[in-house]
């Protein structure tokens, strides 16, 4: 299990930044997270268009008018936050792990 990092800033029309407790920092920008949200129903979505590029998106899907932005943050516990974003997505919980696991800063590793 990933520690909590010891500092979390977001600011709401930019980005998440995390510095963590073995000094490394991450940055996340806000339509990264929402590409990337951990929610059931969006890994699904991820599945489908990954299969058929055609797929149809659900109402609310990038049919917002203005840049895409965070409305609001919450800790879940130790060991995540839950952000809801001005699409109306709110459903993704982001652990720790989850995010150092997509840290976009980070190289790739290969297993190769």
């Amino acid at each position: 299990m990933t520690s909590p990092p010891l500092h979390i800033d977001l600011k709401k029309d930019h980005g998440l930044t995390l510095h963590w407790d073995d000094g490394t920092q991450s940055f996340f920008p806000i339509d990264f997270l929402r590409a990337h949200s951990p929610a059931a129903d969006h890994r699904q979505l991820q599945e489908e268009m990954a299969k058929n590029p055609l797929t149809v998106l659900p109402s609310g899907m990038g049919g917002q008018s203005g840049p895409l932005v965070a409305t609001d943050a919450k800790l879940v516990g130790n060991y995540a936050i839950n952000i809801t974003f001005s699409d109306g997505h709110k459903t993704g919980i982001y652990t720790w792990s989850y995010l150092r696991s997509i840290d976009p800063s980070q190289p790739v590793s290969n297993s190769d």
